[in-house]
């Protein structure tokens, strides 16, 4: 029984170290044309079991209004 048990925590193991989260960070910033600066953040995935990088799939847009004069 202790076996088994062994068996599965290692295995679960395996699988919540096999991809970790990085982030945020900003991907991007620009203007929209009437002075507003657009930020965007995102995340980075790391896979540790192939080794590969990958950009998240939820950005987050952020508009920065400049106060009227």
């Amino acid at each position: 029984m202790k076996k088994r048990f062994l068996i599965i925590l290692i295995l679960c193991l395996f699988v919540l170290a096999g991809c970790t989260t990085i982030g945020p960070f900003v991907t991007d910033v620009h203007y929209d044309g009437d002075g507003n600066l657009v930020v965007t953040k995102n995340t980075i995935v790391y896979d540790g079991f192939n080794g590969t990088m990958s950009v998240g799939e939820n950005p987050q847009i952020i508009v920065i209004k400049i106060p009227n004069k």
